[in-house]
């Protein structure tokens, strides 16, 4: 899998090809409520939410790639949580097309994300997953991370439980 930074903003191709990605993912967005109309995300829209991402601090977007260059995933990662009592990094968002899903993407581009969160010297990553998503909560318990916490995110006001996820430096 190729990892390439997400430039802001995106410029058509790209932008194309994080709304189809985006689109694949109707169902999480009916669940989470981030658009209108889940059954029809445009590129404006998705382009907004982008822009509202990039313009917290420490924000970076990641593109993931299959080995014959289609985009597969897309994560939003935060260096440095709003609240200065959080000491952990977190990651706000991890989508794989749907069609790719349960093919390991999802695991490897988190995988990417821990590798590069931890080669910073970082303790450990956090994440919130809606109480609404089950699969999203056995994806990422299956991944190692652990409950913390339950409250409302921070943007929308929805349930949501923290995750947390211990990075041990990895030893050559």
């Amino acid at each position: 899998m190729d990892i390439t930074p997400l430039t802001h903003p995106p410029g058509d191709p790209l932008l194309a090809e994080v709304t189809t990605l985006y689109a694949s993912n109707s169902e999480f967005f009916t669940l989470s409520g981030d658009f209108p109309d889940p059954d029809a995300i445009t590129p404006g829209q998705v382009a907004a939410a982008l822009a509202e991402e990039a313009a917290m601090d420490g924000a970076e977007g990641l593109l993931a790639r299959d080995e014959a260059g289609r985009l597969v995933g897309v994560a939003l990662t935060l260096a440095h949580h709003p609240d200065p009592a959080d000491p952990d990094p977190w990651i706000g968002l991890l989508l794989v097309d749907v069609s790719r899903q349960r093919t390991g993407h999802g695991r490897e581009l988190a995988a990417t994300i821990e590798n590069r969160f931890r080669a910073d010297g970082r303790a450990a990553v956090r994440l919130a997953v809606l109480d609404n998503n089950p699969r999203g909560l056995a994806f990422w318990t299956a991944l190692g991370y652990v409950e913390i916490a339950r409250r409302s995110d921070r943007q929308l006001g929805r349930p949501c439980r923290v995750l947390r996820k211990e990075l041990p430096p990895q030893h050559a």
